[in-house]
């Protein structure tokens, strides 16, 4: 079968949820995919629940279908992928698999995967030739299920969360019974292959940047530096324990009383409440403005209009962590300078003092790099010129793309 005889229903794609506006990389790659020639069904394991959408949703032409969130809101359909999946050839297989991770994992959460499984390998096209799951954790599960059901190879993409907070067990099950993974960070990679026993079949691929979706950088920023018109700090995140944003509110606590500056907050999420109430009684309420969920283009916009673009990522408690956030490469696309810290895969592309500036993830560091950079405008278009070109120079979109449709190219043949 050659790449014009194929159907879209070849090649699954599994996600968590479509639309996401904090995963824009997922829609920027399945966009670039489809440039690429690649045609493709997309499963979502969820519903969409932002209210608002990106431009690159609306581009994405692929089929969307959207398996049972859980399983008790659509009895008949689960029991129809189960009577279907039970006749399958290699259904036992799957069940074995399954059981063994049960006793591992014995969670309604374990149960819901199967169950999705069969839904897919029932309703997936007869065409099915392989699958395709973003996450290395639920929805490679699903994929993982499915793929053993309907006897096609399978493949992941792994980002943070997934590869953190997964046990090693599921993780070398997982990494030794797929044809290919990927993940966008060289501190994944590293950490992947050691639990491989194939690790030439993990590549690190770098989500980078469509460059051609973004406006030229604004003309040089106003130097403010604190003593006249207030310095604009954003930061494009959502709201939970691994962002660091008490941190960062701590950090802004800390600044002289005289100092002007705002700070802009872009994303939601379950600490909302916390944060604000924790920025009130810091005393920073009327400084301190929470947008919620925006779009592409809003974000652009406030990039475009800030003085400092800060993310102060930590280590969670359960141990979850960013990988390498998209919106440092965005921030970079406007040349704006950026003060994050110096945890996970954020080194690979914000080198401290040259393409931005990096701290220790706590309040009293983030406080003196933020006063320093504050009073520092000449430093600040130093440092937001180098991570531009670095950008451009490192970090553009073509190159993991064109590896990625050739692993994919190549599982579909």
């Amino acid at each position: 079968m050659n790449e014009a005889d194929r159907s879209a229903g070849s090649l699954a794609i599994v996600l968590k949820g479509w639309p996401r506006l904090s995963e824009t990389f997922i829609a920027q790659e399945l966009v670039a995919l489809e440039r690429h020639g690649l045609r493709f069904d997309v499963w979502s394991m969820r519903h969409p629940t932002d209210k608002k959408r990106h431009a690159l949703h609306d581009a994405l032409q692929a089929n969307v279908r959207y398996l049972p969130e859980y399983l008790y809101e659509e009895p008949r359909r689960v029991m129809k992928g189960a009577v279907h999946a039970i006749r399958l050839p290699r259904f036992g297989s799957a069940l074995k698999l399954w059981l063994k991770h049960l006793l591992r994992d014995p969670t309604p959460n374990r149960v819901r995967r199967f169950g999705q499984a069969m839904v897919l390998a029932r309703e997936a096209s007869a065409d099915l030739r392989f699958i395709y799951a973003h996450f290395l954790h639920t929805p490679s599960s699903v994929a993982l299920y499915a793929s053993l059901m309907r006897g096609v190879p399978w493949g992941f993409s792994a980002h943070a969360k997934d590869i953190w907070k997964s046990p090693d067990w599921e993780k070398r099950d997982k990494l030794a019974r797929s044809t290919f993974g990927a993940t966008c960070t060289a501190l994944g990679a590293g950490h992947l292959r050691g639990l491989s026993s194939h690790p030439g079949d993990l590549d690190l691929i770098y989500h980078g940047l469509d460059l051609s979706r973004f406006p030229t950088p604004p003309p040089a920023r106003p130097k403010r530096d604190g003593s006249g018109e207030p310095v604009i700090l954003v930061s494009v995140g959502r709201l939970v324990e691994k962002k660091g944003y008490d941190l960062l509110l701590s950090a802004l606590a800390q600044l002289p009383r005289e100092l002007e500056w705002r700070f802009v907050h872009i994303g939601g999420g379950d600490l909302s409440e916390k944060l604000q109430a924790q920025a009130e009684s810091l005393g920073l309420a009327d400084r301190v403005e929470w947008r919620g969920a925006s779009n592409q283009s809003e974000v652009i916009e406030a990039l475009r209009q800030s003085d400092i673009f800060v993310l102060p990522s930590r280590i969670a408690s359960d141990g979850d962590r960013d990988g390498l956030p998209n919106v440092l490469m965005e921030a970079a696309s406007q040349e704006l300078p950026i003060l994050s810290t110096n945890v996970s895969s954020i080194p690979e592309f914000i080198e401290n003092g040259k393409h931005g500036v990096l701290v220790e993830p706590e309040a009293s560091e983030i406080a003196g790099a933020l006063l320093d950079m504050i009073r520092d405008p000449a430093a600040r278009a130093l440092y937001a010129k180098a991570a531009r070109q670095r950008l451009v120079s490192s970090f553009g979109v073509d190159a993991g793309i064109d590896r990625l449709a050739a692993r994919l190219n190549a599982a579909l043949a």
